[in-house]
């Protein structure tokens, strides 16, 4: 009988040893589940500005944002790519461990996720067409209709100001895209949409007849999400992006997709349009194979070519310089081309010698290496190298894109060119014509996302 109720006894301790045991143990929050599975899920949005597939590469802001903080955790990034009002609730139901979509941070989405801190500031602006000469201000809205994407910032906005008495109409859309607004008044399909000023200024230059016409309320942070109460996996991203905006990796990031974004020439943008339907085609397949022969995306070439020569192939610089590359005398002998004026033999042979300056900076990284490849091809290889001189002396990375913007303009001083191997340089020059060619190249590259 002793016996028996020893062994009952032992079983109501073990019974409540493990019950003690499953209490203390603490609920193994999303960082630690990281940590252990080695993946991390990030949920975005399949888009321009999120998340996309270029020559079958994946890419994107938030994306590549996303793959450096996975490096930075040890862990493999997973997409996934739900509708936007789907963001938020697939993080609730655990379908992904934070939310990176270019989300602003409203106190409506705060009641249901944490948010990090802001990682970007943007203003949200009204947009219309160019030719819109009546909407002006807020006031100009009366009787509008404005069309958005529904669960957005945007549709927020604009019911707080129909409940402050303004008369508009707010037409929602069921995962429209922003763009596809923006384009629909490019094409006067509507009158009003609105969006965040990087998105709008993105898509200017794919659009340029649309305006920004103005801004509707005040600055607005952009942050990441994560489920409520994930207070570890939040300090981790806070940490993270105090990180990567220390040491350059954001605005490398950053610039990659929005670099000159506010450098604007409406008439620039509307011929390089039209020449796009209607000179490319013509040398789109020389473009191509001379391209791929070197290694390069062919929508780069075809972007330094309409800087060079509006793909004329008979243009001629005051320099001197020739053809549809625009080559000098020199340039086409070494390259063992006979005409200039050839377009075929011009552009294999100006990407060529493009390949050629790009060997020559194999100590920098991508994509420096291009831009400074870029800009030797405009200005000549010395100058460059006079230039990463400068900056070396400056304690700048001879080898950053960024620090020869800075350095590349001294040339035309006194002060800085005497000290060179090439002397006077008019620096500003190379600086420009990177900027117009990744705007161009930017352009091209828009219509092979997938």
């Amino acid at each position: 009988m002793k016996r028996v109720k020893w062994n009952h006894l032992a079983l109501i301790l073990a019974i409540l040893g493990f019950v003690y045991l499953v209490s203390c143990a603490k609920k193994e929050d999303a960082l630690q589940k990281i940590r252990s599975s080695g993946k991390i899920t990030v949920l975005t949005r399949n888009n321009a500005h999120c998340y996309y597939i270029y020559r079958d590469e994946p890419m994107g802001f938030e994306y590549d944002l996303a793959v450096a903080f996975s490096k930075y955790l040890g862990a493999k990034l997973k997409v996934a790519t739900p509708s936007w009002e789907g963001l938020i609730e697939d993080l609730e139901k655990g379908k992904g461990d934070f939310v990176a979509a270019g989300m602003s941070i409203t106190p409506s989405r705060q009641e249901r996720v944490d948010f990090s801190e802001g990682y970007l500031v943007v203003t949200q602006y009204i947009i219309t067409h160019k030719s819109n000469q009546a909407i002006k201000g807020i006031r100009d809205l009366n009787g509008k209709t404005i069309h958005v994407r529904k669960g957005t910032s945007y549709e927020d906005l604009l019911n707080g100001l129909k409940g402050r008495g303004l008369n508009i109409k707010v037409k929602i859309y069921d995962d429209m895209p922003t763009e596809e607004l923006i384009r629909m008044v490019a094409e006067k399909e509507i009158e009003v949409t609105m969006s965040d000023s990087q998105i709008a200024l993105l898509n200017r230059r794919y659009y340029p007849d649309i305006k920004l016409a103005f801004p509707v309320g005040g600055p607005v942070k952009l942050g990441w999400a994560v489920k409520k109460g994930e207070t570890a996996l939040l300090g981790k991203i806070n940490e993270f992006f105090r990180h990567i905006k220390a040491d350059g990796t954001f605005a490398r990031i950053y610039n990659k997709y929005f670099a000159y974004v506010d450098t604007f020439d409406y008439v620039d943008l509307k011929r390089y349009h039209r020449s796009l339907e209607s000179r490319l085609p013509k040398y789109k397949a020389v473009i191509q194979q001379a391209a791929k022969k070197y290694g390069f995306d062919w929508r780069l070439i075809a972007a330094m070519i309409y800087q060079e020569s509006h793909f004329d192939p008979r243009a001629r610089s005051h320099t001197g310089v020739r053809g549809i590359m625009q080559l000098t005398l020199d340039t086409a002998r070494d390259m063992g081309i006979k005409s200039r004026l050839e377009p075929e033999q011009s552009i294999r042979a100006g990407v060529r010698y493009f390949k050629k300056l790009y060997d020559m900076f194999g100590h920098a990284r991508e994509p420096d290496r291009l831009l400074l490849a870029l800009a030797s091809y405009n200005v000549g290889y010395r100058h460059v190298q006079d230039a990463q001189k400068i900056a070396k002396q400056k304690g700048l990375d001879p080898n950053s894109w960024a620090a020869l913007e800075e350095t590349l303009p001294l040339l035309c001083h006194r002060k800085y060119y005497k000290k060179t191997r090439s002397g006077y340089c008019r620096g500003r020059e190379p600086v420009r014509y990177v900027k117009r060619i990744l705007t161009y190249y930017d352009i091209l590259k828009r219509e092979a996302m997938g």
